[in-house]
């Protein structure tokens, strides 16, 4: 007698594919944030835009996605320069687009005012953009045909929102939450008490309960109090030694600028480092007791032994 074949269980959906109809997740390498378009029947919305040296691929990406549709809104979660970094080129490509940012830094776009806006300190670029209006905390927007509750969430940045679609519980969580974590908490490295925050806005995603969740970068995401939980532990570790947390603000800086580059010669590296604000900052507050030229060989050093950068004889490679 044959024996009956395996019964296999069903394919669990990615959980992307259980996003309601008219959101689409362009999930995007580590430069750059995620790219979230929201269409409705008339127009569709745009949520952060990535970073500069990819903006000819988001406008691309955006333009093959949009089916047709104007695109009449670019809202920014907030705007360092992974999440911003493409309004530029999309306003150029969109004359008619209107761009939203928090209010918190409203005046500093208008003004342009890159060290207020966190370029100049990080050693990071961003091409001057047009605001037309605020994403108002309290308050819902329209974008792609739905309304989303703006929500604030401080912590890795003082001014960040997030958003939710309460009738599908959707939350697009930018760097507040993240599957494995959160984003550098970049108020803390400048002296505010800035982890608190942090705390207050995972338990303000807590409470809005999203059923699934779209963060600034890696995959779309449903069990959202396990990412809540590992959030917390996370937290927790940086609270108890916040010279860890400096560390890592570090690591994360110095590879994104690695990213960018993908190869550059050492003595670049240290003449980058030693003109970044944020450099100078850290170590001065964290690291004095090491001469500077030697705590950014120990960074590249750790890079290296993580498998996230190579050197090769002078030169620093992307890994």
């Amino acid at each position: 007698m044959t024996p009956p074949e395996p019964i296999e269980p069903p394919a669990t959906p990615a959980p992307a594919a259980l996003l309601p109809a008219g959101i689409t997740v362009l999930e995007r390498g580590w430069l750059s944030a995620n790219n979230i378009l929201l269409t409705g029947p008339d127009d569709a919305a745009l949520v952060d835009s990535g970073y500069c040296t990819h903006a000819a691929q988001t406008v691309a990406l955006v333009t093959a996605s949009l089916g047709g549709l104007p695109l009449a809104t670019l809202a920014n979660t907030h705007l360092h320069s992974d999440h911003c970094g493409g309004n530029a080129a999309l306003q150029a490509a969109f004359p008619a687009l209107r761009t939203l940012v928090p209010p918190g830094q409203a005046a500093h776009v208008r003004d342009w005012n890159p060290d207020a806006l966190s370029y100049t300190p990080t050693g990071q670029d961003c091409p001057p953009f047009r605001l037309d209006g605020v994403l108002q905390p309290g308050s819902a927007v329209r974008l792609g045909g739905r309304d989303w509750q703006v929500h604030v969430a401080p912590g890795h940045d003082t001014h960040s929102v997030v958003l939710f679609e309460p009738e599908h519980a959707v939350l697009i969580s930018a760097d507040a939450l993240w599957e494995n974590g959160f984003g550098v908490v970049f108020p803390e490295l400048e002296g505010e008490q800035a982890f608190a925050e942090v705390a207050a806005t995972l338990d303000r995603i807590e409470a809005l309960a999203p059923r699934i969740a779209i963060p600034g970068h890696g995959p779309v995401f449903t069990d959202v109090p396990r990412a809540l939980a590992t959030a917390r532990r996370r937290l927790d570790g940086f609270v108890r030694a916040p010279d860890r947390h400096a560390l890592y603000a570090a690591k994360v800086l110095l590879k994104y600028k690695l990213l960018e580059w993908q190869r550059a010669p050492v003595a670049q590296v240290h003449g980058w480092a030693a003109a970044t604000p944020y450099f100078c900052l850290l170590h001065g507050r964290y690291f004095d007791a090491v001469p500077f030229a030697d705590w950014i060989d120990a960074l590249v050093q750790a890079l290296q032994a993580s498998g996230a950068a190579r050197r090769e004889g002078d030169w620093l490679h992307n890994a």
